[in-house]
């Protein structure tokens, strides 16, 4: 008697760029396995510098860079000590010339600023996984990972826009545009490190952060457990909070 053959179980089908986006927030598990097999980052860091960019222009047109430096230097005692030291023209002259720089400066450094911030973030995962794991984990699949769990940032980035489209420019805090976090309850003259720590305590990062735990589980799931990745992440964003506090209330 013949024995059945058992059919072969295809390979699932190697998932898009686009598909990945999307996948992220609907099946992150599945996503990530597929990016641990077949790493890509040039389309999520594409659409979070495009976001970015379209964030900064709607804030140059609707609320104005003069009016932002002017909010700064409003929300800071060091900066305005400076100012009333300066005669009213000289006043009036870096004024114009802080605003007509800070829109340049926000273009340029939301392209640089996001290229080395995904660079330098997955570098320092690879490090700390592949000591945890005893794996090889290659540069690609961690710059995959770090890519793609930064979507929810985009998402946050489209709420701003819209945000900035609806209410009163005037009333806009661009630093903080969806008050999706404590910081958005402190007024203008709360320390700046208390403004640094509870705006650092914000559900778009608390989501990246969950994104990126199961993104590591799954380039290794016999050695990374979800509990250890996310551990492992959350100390490393403990650190780098309380440093961006330590040099907000130095700096205020």
């Amino acid at each position: 008697m013949a024995t059945p053959t058992v059919p072969a179980q295809q390979a699932p089908a190697p998932v898009s760029s686009v598909g990945r986006i999307f996948g992220v927030f609907f099946e992150p598990k599945t996503t990530f396995e597929s990016i641990a097999q077949r790493p890509t980052w040039v389309l999520p860091m594409l659409v979070v510098i495009i976001v970015s960019l379209g964030s900064i222009a709607t804030i140059g047109s609707r609320v104005g860079w003069r009016q932002v430096i002017e909010h700064q230097v409003a929300t800071s005692p060091r900066a305005q000590e400076r100012m009333q030291q300066m005669p009213p023209e000289q006043r009036e002259s870096m004024m114009e010339k802080q605003a007509k720089l800070a829109g340049v400066i926000g273009y340029v450094g939301v392209i640089v600023g996001t290229v080395v911030a995904e660079l330098v973030v997955a570098a320092l995962f690879l490090a700390v996984f592949n000591i945890i794991s005893g794996s090889k984990m290659p540069f690609s699949t961690s710059l995959g990972v770090v890519a793609y769990s930064w979507m929810p940032y985009v998402i946050a980035t489209l709420l701003g826009i819209v945000i900035l489209f609806i209410k009163d420019p005037s009333t806009v805090d661009v630093q903080n545009l969806v008050a999706s976090n404590p910081g958005a309850l402190l007024s203008d003259t709360a320390p700046k490190w208390m403004v640094s720590l509870l705006t650092s305590l914000d559900l778009f990062t608390f989501w990246v952060l969950i994104l990126q735990a199961i993104g590591y589980r799954a380039t290794n799931p016999k050695k990374i457990s979800f509990g250890k990745a996310l551990g492992a992440i959350v100390v490393i964003w403990l650190i780098f909070v309380l440093v961006k506090v330590g040099l907000a209330g130095a700096f205020a």
